[in-house]
């Protein structure tokens, strides 16, 4: 079983940029696709970035497109998150999760979620 720790969230004005980091435990990643996810208070969880087993293939929603980037060590069993020219509708709790697969085949395949990071963006 894989535990996951979310980190480097925080508070950052407009414009800014945050680095996500998310240390997996109990058995490598190295094999399977990751993936962060973002929930905003009185939404449901979406998904916002993920990529494959290798770190070739990474996929992204719309509306981080250009302005996130996702990657991942393998030998740290580390998955990050980029995220620069922050908006406030990025703020939101940040998850990470693993999948069953080495590439991503859907949303539903993801995870061993942690406890999350909070991302507040201040306008």
């Amino acid at each position: 079983q894989v535990q996951l720790v979310e980190s480097g969230g925080g508070l950052v004005q407009a414009g800014g940029s945050l680095r996500l980091s998310c240390v997996a435990s109990g058995r490598s990643i190295g094999n399977y696709a990751m993936a962060w996810f973002r929930q905003a208070p009185g939404k449901e969880r979406e998904f916002v970035s993920a990529i494959d087993y290798s770190g070739d293939l990474k996929y992204y929603t719309n509306s981080v497109k250009g302005r996130f980037a996702i990657s991942r060590d393998n030998a740290k069993n580390t998955v990050y998150l980029q995220m620069d020219s922050l908006k406030p509708e990025d703020t939101a709790i940040y998850y990470c999760g693993v999948s069953t697969l080495r590439e991503p085949a859907g949303y539903g395949d993801f995870g061993g979620w942690g406890q999350g990071t909070q991302v507040t963006v201040s306008s």
